[in-house]
């Protein structure tokens, strides 16, 4: 019975991705309007602009949203005296930041319910006398440091090195889940470790097959606490169990850079990437649905509408606020943008 719904929905989203340019639903309308595309801008410090974001995610009661970029530019390298880790209200007006000279490329992010701020640093940089890069920072809500997992600037694989990690998510028991890491020849495996820090396992390798990942880019976890991974080189999302059982693997979604689930199970998939060149008849836009069904449901279109052979354009990170207004962080356009569900606004 699984097969033979994800056939109907391979299918019926393979329909969705060769639909019209206004939406995937075979010309319907977005639901949603654009109604800011350099949010949180204004209320930057000094002439401060945004830089490459990618890092995004709502604190725990939906009302503010947590940023992670880097530094005006596309790296803090030659910036350590920017704060790269930023939050700010649903007005876009900035509430305080914190974490110069931590982080240098800010990739991925995750906010617990205790409102701490995970945050990963997915590219190394020798040329600092410590180093930069290969670690995930976990700040407290005012930005002291509780955690670090991986050695800064060391990169590696094994149960205490990281390589480029792109992205991570905590379990409600307080397990870490990290996605390890970016670019399709990295290490290419998911590691788990306990609330402590301490290594319990880790599964992947590099490859095309369930259980195999080129890229894992992002991960979300849904209420039933099942492990998404956005295998995005391999234009897929795939689901396991909290132990690495592989359940299903999902193509409707499209080439999936960053990822969201809200509390009522649906999902946010931004694709940054598609085009001719790489998975060639789908939309660049956040996709929308249903976690339990799989079926795409809604669409927000790439601003982009003939993206060339390469690079990046759209949204790579989602959020979603407690309004159900969806943000997407952009790191080629380098700003935050903001939409809202027409009639709501």
């Amino acid at each position: 019975m699984r097969k033979s719904i994800q056939v109907v929905c391979s299918f019926a989203i393979a329909l969705i991705g060769l639909g019209a340019l206004s939406g995937p639903l075979l010309g319907q309308a977005t639901p949603y309007r654009t109604v800011d595309t350099a949010w949180g801008q204004e209320s930057l410090p000094g002439d401060r602009e945004w830089g490459a974001v990618s890092a995004i995610y709502p604190a725990p009661d939906g009302q503010s949203i947590w940023i992670a970029e880097r530094c005006g530019q596309n790296t803090c390298t030659d910036r350590p005296d920017v704060d790269p880790v930023l939050q700010f209200d649903l007005d876009g007006n900035l509430l305080q930041s914190f974490g110069a000279g931590e982080i240098a490329w800010p990739h991925g992010m995750y906010v617990d319910q205790e409102g701490n701020v995970w945050v990963t640093d997915a590219l190394g940089f020798g040329d600092q006398p410590e180093g930069w890069g290969h670690i995930i920072v976990k700040f407290s809500p005012q930005g002291e440091i509780l955690l670090t997992l991986g050695e800064r600037g060391v990169e590696g694989q094994s149960e205490t090195l990281l390589a480029k990690p792109s992205d991570l998510v905590v379990a409600p028991n307080g397990d870490i889940f990290v996605a390890d890491g970016h670019d399709a020849g990295g290490n290419n495996r998911i590691v788990k470790f306990d609330s402590e820090g301490n290594y319990l396992m880790e599964w992947g390798e590099t490859g095309t097959a369930d259980g195999q990942f080129s890229d894992p880019h992002a991960l979300a976890m849904d209420s039933l606490g099942r492990l998404f991974v956005a295998d995005r080189n391999n234009n897929k999302i795939q689901i396991f169990t909290q132990d690495g059982e592989h359940l299903q693997s999902w193509t409707q979604f499209a080439r999936i850079s960053g990822m969201y689930i809200d509390e009522n199970d649906i999902l946010y998939a931004v694709d940054s990437e598609s085009n001719q060149a790489r998975n060639p008849g789908w939309k660049r836009g956040v996709y929308i649905g249903s976690v339990h069904d799989g079926w795409v449901t809604e669409f927000i279109p790439d601003p982009e509408l003939d993206p060339d052979t390469s690079g990046t354009s759209g949204g790579e990170g989602v959020a979603v606020d407690a309004e159900g207004n969806v943000y997407t962080a952009e790191v080629g356009p380098q700003t935050v943008m903001k939409h809202v569900r027409r009639g709501q606004d």
